[in-house]
């Protein structure tokens, strides 16, 4: 059954969900960024059935996230890697990634990003590179800007 479109919504976030706002579009791009690209990779890590999978895939491809490539011809078979946008959604993973550890956190483990440097446990926040200071506190608001606005 297809969702209500959000397309026309002028809301960034209703658009930007009626490219991801499916669990498993959101867990395809997880398995992306632990480095996986082949469909039964992806399989076999998620449990989804092929023809599901095909269609979360092609959606993904379709809507400029994944790139499919292929990788060989006899038989013919694809990869799926991140574009540049794909890449863009790390952010919004990392952020679900800590709401889930600090309110629905897997039995006796938490899943956490390190800085590789110096195997220090950090928690993702948006900042404002400017000053430093996360965003989700006081002293910063949403507002709506019109594009010809923008420098």
């Amino acid at each position: 059954m297809r969702h209500k479109s959000f397309d026309a919504m002028q809301c960034p976030i209703a658009r930007g969900l009626e490219h991801v706002g499916e669990w498993w579009t959101i867990l395809i791009l997880r398995d992306a960024f632990r480095g996986m690209r082949r469909f039964d990779e992806f399989r076999d890590s998620l449990g989804i059935a092929p023809t599901m999978l095909t269609k979360r895939l092609n959606t993904l491809v379709e809507s400029g996230l994944l790139t499919r490539r292929r990788y060989s011809e006899h038989p013919p078979r694809d990869e799926y890697v991140l574009t540049e946008m794909g890449q863009d959604f790390r952010p919004v993973l990392l952020a679900m990634m800590a709401f889930g550890n600090r309110h629905f956190p897997p039995d006796r483990q938490l899943v956490r990003v390190v800085n590789e440097q110096t195997g220090e446990a950090v928690d993702p926040v948006l900042v404002d590179p400017a000053t430093g200071q996360r965003v989700d506190g006081p002293g910063y608001a949403v507002v709506i800007t019109p594009l010809e606005n923008l420098p």
